[in-house]
């Protein structure tokens, strides 16, 4: 097939299904999807961790602000108990019109930091302060959603994981933008919007939003008590080693059952496709064929490299629950002197204190050599970040106490051990002959730098204000991995903008 009729055929088959998607009468009420930053998430999670709602989309985030407002308008049952008010505040502020509508929103403010990584643990770029501005228009026409949102944020320039490095002065992206096709029964969504697949609170193995690009086509199949994800989308190129630019492609699919009211199981792959000259392939788009069977030891001699993992959540009781990710990158059962294994695990815990209060708990770990490889152009990553974890060769425990103050505003009180080891995500994979005497650690290379943080997170919104702030401090034992080198600091983030919004019918 030439490239041509390989474009042909795929534009086709997407069209084909969006219209068959947008000819099914929904089921449920059309929506967006509700940001991942949007500042009211907290209190969501909040209300999901206690129990007090269901979580529609157990492991995957965002979710769309219809099944939300449905999920509130279940528990919307005593408004002066508890935390009533807040679900029936919620409800109220995420139930959209039904039918053909549009919104318009536009927020200008400013962001201020002592660093310009937005993850506080690993140190990156100056601080300072920044305005920031964003402007969202969206439309609901029967069962399709079209969004764009593009933002103007400086502080982009200097950030470490952003990966334009040629502007100097002014700085721009698109927050989300894409066009979504609704029907009882599934979504299909073409576009960028951020991404989270794992437990909430910490970047999901096979996919989350720590990177700021990622454009690509994504299916949601939802058919109790199945649900069946996939996302297939295009990385930016490398250059191998003779020179040669490297089409890089990326395809993660997620197969769930829920087993009973309590459990849930999923399995999940994600797939990196890389080559000269390679192009789409749907040997590997077929999230139905388990890839590491059907092409890594099958019919496929492309060039590729396959993590499988499984997500379960199980909910213990109305006060307790608990999920868990597992990622295998590889494990070799010989030739253990030459390849090493490679993974990915969290284990999380979260349940209700009080009438008003909650809990969120978790443990996770990444290995030495995990989402790297000895061909670069096959890592995990997107621009040299990283498409799900940017951050190899350590462990963290975090425990957070979520506390409401009144039902605009979510107080977190956080406690954080992290250890650091020299081992990054870039890094060459190491080369080991069969007669090499000496193994690269599975876990913690070198200099183990250690992170004791106690901090405090602060993020709500109250007519046009929308508020998120993070301030913790840091004492940090072999700092950057420099032995014997002791530092403590303050680490902190604060964003606040103001809202004008304007929606209406579509006529």
């Amino acid at each position: 097939m030439t490239p041509a009729e390989e474009w042909l055929a795929r534009v086709t088959a997407a069209l084909t299904i969006v219209l068959v998607a947008a000819a099914t009468p929904a089921g449920a009420q059309t929506s967006p999807y509700l940001p991942l930053d949007d500042t009211r998430y907290p209190l969501l999670e909040h209300l999901i961790a206690r129990g007090d709602i269901r979580d529609p989309s157990p492991m995957i985030r965002p979710f769309r602000r219809g099944e939300i407002a449905a999920v509130l308008a279940a528990a919307d049952t005593a408004p002066d108990r508890g935390t009533g008010p807040m679900i029936h505040l919620l409800r109220t502020e995420l139930t959209d019109d039904a039918g053909w509508h549009w919104r318009l929103e536009a927020r200008a403010g400013g962001t201020a930091y002592t660093q310009k990584r937005r993850d506080l643990l690993h140190l990156g770029g100056p601080g300072g302060w920044n305005p920031y501005g964003d402007v969202l228009l969206e439309a609901v026409a029967g069962p399709l959603v079209a969004v764009t949102r593009p933002a103007v944020e400086p502080r982009l320039i200097g950030d470490p994981d952003w990966p334009n490095t040629s502007q100097q002065n002014v700085t721009g992206r698109l927050i989300e933008g894409y066009l979504s096709a609704q029907s009882r029964i599934g979504v299909l969504t073409y576009g960028q919007l951020d991404w989270n697949w794992g437990p909430v609170g910490v970047p999901g193995i096979p996919l989350s939003s720590y990177g700021y690009q990622r454009q690509g086509l994504t299916m949601d199949l939802h058919v109790h008590p199945i649900r069946l994800t996939a996302l297939y989308t295009t990385l930016q190129r490398e250059q191998d080693s003779l020179g040669q630019l490297v089409n890089r492609y990326y395809f993660a699919h997620r197969l769930e059952a829920e087993l009973s009211q309590r459990f849930r199981l999923a399995l999940w792959e994600g797939i990196i496709l890389q080559g000269v000259g390679q192009g789409f392939d749907f040997a590997y788009a077929n999230p139905l064929a388990p890839s590491i069977v059907t092409n890594a030891f099958g019919i496929s001699s492309a060039p590729s490299n396959t993590m499988i993992g499984a997500d379960v959540d199980w909910r213990l009781s109305r006060r307790a629950h608990f999920q868990a990710q597992l990622a295998l990158d590889d494990f070799w059962f010989n030739d253990r002197k030459s390849k090493q294994d490679r993974w990915a695990f969290t284990l999380m815990g979260f349940g209700a204190l009080g009438n008003t209060l909650g809990w969120r708990a978790f443990y996770t770990q990444v290995s030495s050599l995990a989402f790297r490889t000895f061909f670069p152009e096959e890592n995990f990553t997107d621009a040299g970040v990283g498409i799900g974890r940017n951050f190899v060769d350590q462990d963290r425990a975090s425990l957070y106490l979520t506390v409401p103050l009144t039902i605009h505003w979510l107080v977190t009180p956080e406690l954080t051990f992290q250890r650091q080891g020299q081992g990054r995500i870039n890094d060459p994979y190491p080369v080991l002959g069969p007669d090499s005497t000496q193994l690269t650690p599975m876990l913690f290379i070198g200099v183990v730098e250690r992170t004791y943080r106690i901090a405090v997170n602060v993020s709500g919104r109250l007519g046009p204000l929308d508020l998120s702030a993070d301030a913790g401090f840091h004492h940090v034992s072999n700092d950057q991995n420099d032995p014997g080198v002791t530092a403590n600091r303050f680490v902190g983030r604060i964003q606040a903008t103001f809202a004008w919004r304007r929606a209406g019918r579509l006529h």
